[in-house]
């Protein structure tokens, strides 16, 4: 018998009054015993691994990121007017294309070409503090490593990087349900972002380059190919991903192996362990913890109908650590042997996320140096994190210690 979600007696897993991020994966994690779907503040969450792949890859859950503002219960004009379409928001044909257009230039091969620029940008940040034996990772570390790799892949200038680090952190407060205070500060970052980026393109059309926006510029498939509001909103979603993402998850893995110091030795040993600690480290601390999902029409799942326009989210993290998929979940093993289901942080299905290879391959460059060239990696002091309630989860203040050079 089909019954509504509505008339299902659920439990309400509140995460909006639970500030400790470990207490809310405890949380859901009881939660998913008993329960494969939940109530949570703004609609429903699913909490297992096969219910969230299933809800990820059926196209009739649209994402919900163009709904945040709603959610938020914004109503400014000037905010709502300004926003566009992008690959995020994208649903149908009009995401099959964008995907089409520009999947080439976010292959795992044109990730690849980067790796030795990477380990030089590594290389640089450690030669800074290895005789130190002590430092603020997330300032040191973390915050400046991936920058440099973004202006490298889309050819923009280096000097540019601190301007990209802060139009990141205050474009995507988005993510972070306090509109109501931020939107001030987040619309004077996309306004600055949108000139920064207009001007790049403007001089890349000018004097091609072996870059990721001149492939961009040049993409094209059947006579179609991005209009210019469509490269514009390309762009910046290079900008503010690619550097967001990959330092929380950086500071994220910094937190956890300085936990684990027998994994820390061990990946320093064998830096071949490089892939598979990274997918590790985003399984059991992953930067992106959830996302939702808004039923384009009436679903039925499991025998429960979701109708249309009810809004549900998939919990990464819960998932991440699903029994039935990887067994003793808690544990962090950089050895661990692989599945055959991989870890959800990236997502599933057609959102999956299309700055996937080069994010793996930015971490699986920084980890083993980091290993071999920090070694006793240790907490110096408190870490702080974000608030639990972040779109992309890090740490703020991340005080490590390890063995100085001599």
């Amino acid at each position: 018998m089909i019954r509504d979600v509505a008339d299902l007696d659920l439990p309400l897993v509140d995460t909006f009054e639970v500030g400790d991020r470990a207490e809310r994966t405890r949380l859901q994690q009881q939660a998913a015993q008993e329960h494969w779907v939940v109530r949570g503040n703004l609609g429903y969450a699913v909490l297992r691994y096969d219910d969230a792949v299933t809800v990820l890859r059926d196209k009739r859950w649209h994402s919900a990121a163009s709904k945040i503002a709603e959610l938020s219960g914004v109503d400014n004009p000037e905010f709502l007017r300004r926003r566009r379409v992008s690959i995020l928001t994208a649903e149908g044909d009009e995401h099959t294309r964008l995907r089409r257009l520009v999947a080439p230039a976010f292959s795992p091969r044109a990730a690849d070409r980067l790796r030795p620029f990477m380990r030089e940008v590594m290389n640089g940040l450690i030669d800074e503090i290895a005789h130190t034996g002590s430092c603020d990772a997330v300032a040191s570390i973390c915050d400046p490593y991936p920058i440099p790799v973004i202006c490298e892949l889309l050819g923009a200038p280096a000097s540019d990087w601190q301007s990209f680090s802060r139009w990141a952190t205050d474009v995507l407060k988005i993510f972070d349900f306090n509109l109501n205070v931020d939107l001030p500060v987040i619309m004077a970052a996309q306004d600055e972002l949108e000139a920064y980026t207009l001007d790049l393109i403007s001089a890349r059309r000018d004097r091609p380059g072996d870059d990721l926006l001149t492939a961009l510029i040049a993409a094209e498939e059947a006579g179609d190919r991005l209009s210019p509001t469509e490269l514009v909103v390309m762009v910046e979603a290079v900008i503010l991903g690619g550097t967001d993402t990959t330092r929380n998850q950086l500071g994220l893995a910094l937190a956890l192996f300085a936990e684990h110091p027998d994994q820390w030795a061990l990946l320093g040993e064998r830096p071949e362990l490089a892939a598979r600690a990274v997918e590790e480290v985003m399984r059991v601390a992953g930067a992106v913890r959830g996302t939702g999902r808004i039923a384009s029409e009436d679903i039925v799942m499991r025998d429960v109908r979701f109708p249309a326009g009810t809004l549900v989210g998939t919990s990464l993290a819960t998932a991440n650590r699903d029994p039935s998929v990887f067994p003793d979940p808690d544990r962090f093993d950089i050895t661990r042997e692989p599945v055959g289901q991989p870890q959800l942080t990236f997502g599933s299905g057609i959102h999956y996320c299309l700055g996937a290879s080069l994010a793996r391959a930015e971490l699986q460059e920084a980890l083993p140096l980091l290993a071999q060239r920090l070694p006793g990696l240790r907490l110096d002091g408190e870490v702080r994190y974000k608030s639990a309630l972040a779109g992309i989860f890090g740490p703020t203040d991340l005080p490590i210690a390890f063995d100085p050079a001599p």
